[in-house]
């Protein structure tokens, strides 16, 4: 069970979102080199790059009610400014969807720590 009075650790946070988006850039390239059929697993991992991209050096990252104001900020964006993507709208969904799973990350304090490429 986790300690429901974990400290936010910004560090952890900053090093979790730099590990996703270097592994967003991998899985970007793989889906290159698979073709048409991964075009959805493209958009997928450049939205997660994106995301990434945005807040891993962002001063936000310090105090967990900033940086949860902040992902609630991007979720209510209207527009994703990105280039090479297959699909504006499925790259538009899979960053939402993304920022929510960040979301929920950032309330609980948890899963920051998992920092393997593959999760």
């Amino acid at each position: 069970m986790t300690d429901p009075l974990k400290p936010w650790d910004g560090e952890q946070v900053r090093k979790w979102l730099e590990r996703r988006f270097e592994a967003a850039r991998l899985d970007q390239a793989a889906a290159d080199r698979r073709g048409y059929e991964a075009r959805d697993d493209y958009d997928k991992a450049a939205a997660e790059e994106w995301v990434c991209r945005v807040l891993k050096n962002a001063d936000c990252t310090d105090e967990q009610a900033a940086f949860a104001k902040r992902v609630k900020e991007l979720v209510s964006q209207d527009d994703y400014p990105a280039t090479s993507t297959y699909d504006d709208a499925r790259f538009e969904r899979h960053i939402r969807s993304y920022l929510r799973k960040l979301a929920k990350m950032t309330k609980a304090n948890e899963g920051f720590e998992k920092v393997l490429r593959h999760q």
